[in-house]
C-alpha cells in the first residue's frame, strides 16, 4: 500500500511521539511550544509546515487550493511532505529520534492518515484540548491572524469550516487509539492554567 502510493517504506524503528488534538484556535502550537521548551521534545506542527511550503512548487500550489477552502489535502500527500520535512529535520541534526519525543500538532487528521502514520510513528500519548465555545475559538484566530500576518486565518467562514472539519473528520479519530492514552484538558482556560494541567496529569510521560 505504501510504495503504490509513492511513499516511503514502514520504518523498523518507528518515532516516538505524542499527539496533541484539539479544534483550530485551541491552542495546540502554543501548547508544544510549551511542552518542547518544558522537557527534551520536538514540536512538529503540520500547519507551519505546509505554510511554509513555496507557492510556486506543486505541493505549495496543492496546499494553498485546499487551504482557501478550508479543506484538508490528500492523505498521502500530506504524510510524504511530513515525513520529508521529519527527514530533513534528521538530516541537518535538529531532531534526534532515538532521544526526543515528537510533540505533532495538526497531524493526523483523517482515518486514511492515521493508517498510513502508524508505520512511521509510534503513539505514547494523545493530549486533546477541548473547546465547545466556537465563538471564542473564531476570534482566538483571527486576534492571531493580525499579529502573524496568516491570511488563511481571517476569513470567519473559511474558520467556521475548519471547524466543522475537525468536528466531523477529526476528533472521530480518537476512537481509533486506545481510551487510556487520551488525556483531555480544558482549552478556554488561560494558556498556563492549560499547561500547568497538563504537566501534572502527565508528569510521567513528559
Amino acid at each position: 500500500m505504501l510504495k503504490s502510493k509513492g511513499l516511503p517504506p514502514a520504518l523498523k524503528t518507528k518515532f516516538k511521539a505524542i499527539l496533541i488534538f484539539g479544534p483550530p484556535g485551541s491552542g495546540k502550537g502554543t501548547m508544544g511550544k510549551f511542552l518542547s521548551s518544558a522537557g527534551n521534545h520536538f514540536h512538529l506542527s503540520s500547519g507551519d509546515i505546509f505554510r511554509g511550503l513555496s507557492p510556486e512548487s506543486p505541493s505549495g500550489v496543492l496546499y494553498h487550493q485546499y487551504a482557501s477552502q478550508g479543506k484538508l489535502l490528500p492523505d498521502h500527500v500530506t504524510i510524504q511532505i511530513w515525513y520529508n520535512y521529519v527527514s530533513g529535520l534528521i538530516a541537518t541534526n535538529k531532531y534526534f529520534p532515538s532521544q526526543q519525543l515528537l510533540l505533532l500538532d495538526g497531524i493526523p487528521r483523517t482515518v486514511e492518515q492515521v493508517n498510513i502514520l502508524s508505520h512511521y510513528v509510534d503513539v505514547k500519548t494523545i493530549i486533546l484540548l477541548k473547546a465547545k465555545d466556537d465563538q471564542t475559538l473564531i476570534k482566538r484566530i483571527q486576534r492571531r491572524a493580525l499579529i502573524e500576518k496568516r491570511l488563511d486565518d481571517q476569513d470567519s467562514e473559511v474558520l467556521k469550516k475548519r471547524l466543522e472539519v475537525y468536528l466531523s473528520e477529526t476528533e472521530p479519530l480518537l476512537d481509533h487509539f486506545p481510551s487510556k492514552i487520551i488525556h483531555t484538558f480544558n482549552a478556554l482556560q488561560s494558556p498556563l492554567d492549560v499547561l500547568k494541567d497538563i504537566l501534572i496529569e502527565l508528569s510521567s510521560d513528559l
